[in-house]
């Protein structure tokens, strides 16, 4: 099917085609039909299913400008805002439509200013409802969509988004796009979406193509098995998964140590700082980005051809956004989690409770490398050397529960 017979305005249709795009993905084709007969529709799809254009294309459509904001899209962090934004100014290239970006860490004057004229809002809960408190009314708004809305869920933002939704006229169209759909999030659709609609799509990630391994490593010399698997098998980007800032500002430190192109990315930095890095890593095409799970949804990274868990995921959920990085657009890719006998008996739950059967893999041979400390209280660093224990063997025990 091509987008032609998706009866879109030729000008968005001409925007689509000189942006490469072909055929409309599966979510495409089940909710632009919908969303143009003005339903409410509760979308289940992951990142990479193509949902942007999903949502943002019918939006556009039925736009009006100048007469205030009528298209209101909310997303859990600035990346995606950022993201979004941009997706819809590509796809608005011909059309008298202003598309305004709001989220924190920048300054608020010239968001204030920018809304004076805006026909669509992109924000985050946060700011939106800073600009809100400052008397930006959203009574004009005709469109809502709730993007990767689970995750707004996770962190915390179902308060401000229920605040925000009672800010808009009750005759409104409502679009909820998410993964998963929690108890919350049930109440969330039953209190403020019309006989809501529900499409399934699959991600474009290809199973077929993904290379899905674990180890068991003691703790000691998990650092010098992600040097040994970046130096000898990563061919493109790759994104090291920690769990706190603190990890993610650590390992990139010491992966630089051992001259290898790593950059942190964390909600610890400010905006421009992140939007820097994304941007430079897309134009090298290789590198590596060490990310807390801010990296695992809503940002745009290509050729992403390993995914290694440095440390383990907090949810199923997370995991599989996180491995969903990589083989994508028809191209392989590598997941690698590496797994402390303690961390053992949670990656086997979160195996189980996601209905896979991972079995362990053969550490391989590997160099030990010096790794880099903070010195105790100072700012500076020590050099703690290189390790000179025996390569792990094969925790048989612990990986069998992986499987039951």
């Amino acid at each position: 099917m091509p987008f032609s017979e998706l009866h879109l305005p030729p000008q968005l249709q001409k925007a689509v085609h000189e942006q490469g795009y072909t055929a409309p993905t599966q979510i495409q084709k089940k909710a632009i039909p919908l969303i143009l007969q003005k339903k409410d529709i509760i979308g289940h799809s992951e990142t990479g299913s193509g949902k942007t254009a999903a949502f943002g294309l019918p939006l556009l459509s039925m736009i009006s400008h100048g007469k205030g904001i009528q298209g209101l899209i909310l997303t859990p962090t600035r990346e995606l805002c950022l993201q979004v934004s941009e997706a819809l100014r590509g796809f608005s290239k011909y059309l008298p439509v202003r598309i305004v970006s709001v989220f924190g860490g920048v300054g608020i004057g010239p968001q204030l200013g920018a809304l004076r004229t805006a026909d669509v809002v992109v924000a985050t809960p946060g700011r939106l409802l800073d600009v809100m408190s400052r008397g930006v009314k959203l009574t004009s708004v005709s469109y809502v969509v709730l993007d990767e809305a689970d995750r707004m869920l996770d962190m915390g933002f179902i308060d401000d988004v229920e605040k925000i939704l009672r800010s808009t006229p009750k005759q409104r169209q409502t679009l909820l796009f998410s993964a998963t759909l929690s108890p919350k999030l049930r109440s969330l659709v039953h209190s403020y979406m019309n006989a809501p609609v529900s499409i399934q799509a699959e991600t474009q990630v290809d199973t077929r193509l993904l290379s899905e391994r674990a180890y068991i490593v003691p703790q000691q010399d998990k650092f010098s098995l992600l040097v040994h698997f970046l130096r000898n098998e990563t061919k493109g980007i790759a994104l090291v998964f920690c769990k706190t800032r603190h990890s993610c500002d650590r390992i990139a430190r010491n992966l630089r140590n051992q001259k290898i192109n790593a950059t942190e990315i964390h909600g610890g930095l400010s905006q421009n700082k992140r939007t820097f890095t994304i941007t430079n890593l897309h134009k090298r095409g290789t590198g590596v980005l060490v990310a807390t799970d801010v990296a695992s949804r809503g940002l745009h990274i290509s050729n992403v051809s390993n995914v290694y868990n440095y440390e383990l995921p907090q949810t199923p959920d997370d995991y599989v956004h996180r491995i969903g990085r990589t083989a994508r657009a028809g191209a392989k890719g590598d997941a690698i989690t590496l797994v402390t006998q303690q961390d053992s008996r949670s990656f086997g739950g979160m195996l189980r409770t996601l209905g896979r059967h991972l079995s362990p893999s053969t550490l391989p041979a590997f160099e030990k490398v010096a790794v880099l400390a903070p010195a105790p209280n100072s700012g500076h660093e020590r050099h703690l050397g290189s390790f000179h224990s025996s390569p792990a063997k094969k925790n048989f025990k612990q990986f069998r529960r992986w499987k039951r």
